[in-house]
């Protein structure tokens, strides 16, 4: 798709149409260091706020986020970090190995379950408008990895509860808006809730710097190409060396508000060092837990 149909979807709004059809699909098809990816940082008082744009899908893509299961925890022989096969509609060995648990009609297998249960992640590209933390930021692309909480009010936007509400597309250059984000520190975690769209407007003026911009993103079919994933067999391997000897704590994110955001796992810049021996495991609230029980109760229904 040439940067002019872009322009041109956007008028006829059949962009929106697309991302809406792809939310409502049931079966949607690791991330080391990466200097790619933008993260939010809290200020003195403890708060957060940036001002970021979603961009549009790449160039030759049509999605403009992947969407991403990882597992990660610690068991007796270390630690399994890996994304779960189940993102590209795969079976994978966690999610057996936990079916099988679930099944035990046994509290504390369930509850070993919910430890081990997959994470939600999406990866979109992102221009950062505001900065004020690291301001040498502003005004470049990266990657932005969230997790659901972030990711229902995108769909808010596109899909607006009330009749009073336009909906609009939040990864429009020219329709779009800016994302206001605001990070609260409530109870330990990192909270979204006061996050917001700001209101309808271009993000820029000059339709040549906006397909600058366009040029510079990534390529988001990276993080669900099946060439990303391990096979079965060497997840199964991993698996059964860490299902072993005694766990010890999870080092935890703080800047996930819960486990749909990622909290209570490892993230891209785990450090083996990080890991602090003889000490229990650190649960994490979990908002999503209906949703848990409710794909482990597919799974022991398959």
């Amino acid at each position: 798709m040439s940067f002019s149909d872009l322009k041109k979807q956007s008028r006829l709004g059949s962009l929106t149409s697309k991302l809406v059809a792809e939310v409502e699909k049931t079966n949607v098809k690791s991330n080391g260091s990466d200097e790619r990816l933008w993260k939010p940082s809290l200020d003195k008082s403890g708060n957060g706020y940036a001002v970021i744009r979603f961009l549009p899908a790449p160039e030759s893509e049509d999605i403009p986020w992947a969407k991403v299961y990882s597992h990660a925890f610690q068991g007796p022989g270390g630690w399994y970090i890996e994304n779960s096969l189940t993102t590209i509609g795969q079976k994978d060995p966690v999610s057996e190995h936990n079916r099988d648990l679930w099944n035990s009609g046994n509290e504390a297998d369930k509850d070993t379950v919910r430890k081990q249960k997959r994470k939600l992640s999406y990866y979109s590209n992102i221009y950062v408008v505001k900065d004020s933390t690291n301001p040498e930021n502003e005004g470049r692309v990266f990657l932005f990895k969230y997790g659901k909480k972030i990711h229902d009010k995108v769909l808010a936007a596109m899909q607006p509860e009330f009749e009073d509400e336009t909906p609009i597309n939040p990864f429009d250059f020219w329709e779009g808006a800016d994302f206001k984000l605001k990070i609260r520190k409530l109870d330990g975690y990192w909270n979204y809730d006061k996050s917001e769209f700001d209101s309808v407007a271009p993000l820029l003026d000059d339709d040549d710097a906006l397909e600058a911009i366009w040029k510079k993103q990534y390529s988001l079919a990276e993080f669900t190409s099946p060439t990303s994933f391990k096979s079965y067999e060497d997840l199964e391997r991993r698996l059964n060396q860490v299902l072993r000897v005694q766990q010890r704590r999870v080092v935890a994110d703080e800047s996930y508000e819960d486990e749909s955001e990622g909290r209570g796992s490892i993230t891209a810049d785990f450090n083996s060092s990080d890991i602090i021996p003889s000490a229990p495991v650190v649960e994490s609230k979990n908002e999503d837990e209906d949703d848990a029980l409710s794909y482990f109760q597919k799974l022991a229904e398959a």
